[in-house]
């Protein structure tokens, strides 16, 4: 059994962590409202920018726009962007983002195309470094408050890319989130644009747009928007899903150390008692040593 002092030395270090964890927790919390409430003020924009490109789209746009363009046959070359977050103290969040990053570029690599890796997040970048796979691009500027000119700085240059012919798709790697406990990582392909699934449009609702200039140049604003948007809101999820998730670990670390206390303070307990019972067993034996 471990001495008393021993044993208070380390009651006293898993309080200190205790309460680091606990104040990480309460931080991460407050910081995942605010970032909830982003999440959700995104996805009625984006919503509504998908309904009015799928109203105006035709077949036809689809040769006039390169965004809209198909690639015919196998991908040759693709862009992969994988968001991770700076920093880690966030359980499994970070390695499986990664980890789904890893077979998705496997998969296309097997398919024999070549992959452009742009990474997000000093932990995706610090563990393809580590790997020694080339990155096209590296940020860690953008940290919890992602900003809509962050996410066009990042795409824009896709895009550019894939309507040059460059790169024949573009995929988006992040952390979707559903709830603080639930964030899986998804894989989003933003280019070419998929047309719009006819089976999902409501056929009862008759949309009467009017139309100024044109449909082609309303179109020629909206899709590159749409772009965009659909990368910021990829950032806004997963600075999102970083706070759930950190605050899940956090909790989690906080209790294990209720639990480490209660077991270090009945041993401790247990020892200070043996060692008082010697102490009175030597008294005792001391005194009748004394008398005889």
């Amino acid at each position: 059994m471990a001495k008393p002092r021993e044993l208070r030395r380390r009651i006293k270090s898993v309080e200190s962590t205790r309460k680091i964890t606990r104040t990480m927790e309460l931080v991460a919390t407050s910081k995942l409202k605010r970032a909830q409430d982003r999440v959700l003020a995104t996805r009625p924009y984006a919503a509504a920018l998908a309904e009015v490109i799928g109203d105006l789209y035709t077949p036809a746009w689809a040769e006039r726009f390169p965004l809209l363009r198909q690639p015919r046959g196998a991908v040759r070359r693709a862009a992969l962007v994988l968001i991770t977050s700076n920093r880690g103290l966030a359980g499994a969040f970070n390695a499986n983002l990664i980890r789904e990053a890893r077979r998705h570029l496997e998969q296309l690599e097997r398919a024999g195309s070549a992959v452009d890796l742009h990474v997000v997040g000093k932990k995706g970048i610090g563990y393809f470094r580590f790997a020694k796979r080339p990155m096209e691009s590296q940020r860690t500027d953008i940290g919890d408050k992602p900003t809509a000119a962050q996410a066009a700085e990042l795409v824009d240059p896709l895009m550019k890319q894939f309507e040059t012919g460059v790169v024949d798709a573009v995929d988006v790697i992040f952390a979707q989130f559903k709830s603080a406990i639930s964030t899986p990582p998804t894989l989003l392909r933003i280019l070419p644009l998929a047309p719009p699934d006819a089976a999902r449009r409501e056929p009862a609702r008759a949309t009467n747009y009017l139309l100024q200039p044109s449909a082609e140049a309303i179109l020629e604003q909206l899709l590159p928007l749409y772009v965009r948007n659909q990368l910021y809101r990829a950032l806004v999820e997963t600075a999102a899903a970083f706070q759930g998730a950190q605050r899940t670990a956090m909790k989690n670390a906080t209790d294990n150390a209720g639990d480490i206390l209660d077991v270090l303070r009945r041993t401790y307990n247990r020892a200070r008692q043996a060692q008082i019972t010697q102490e009175l067993a030597e008294i005792v034996g001391g005194a009748e040593a004394l008398q005889g």
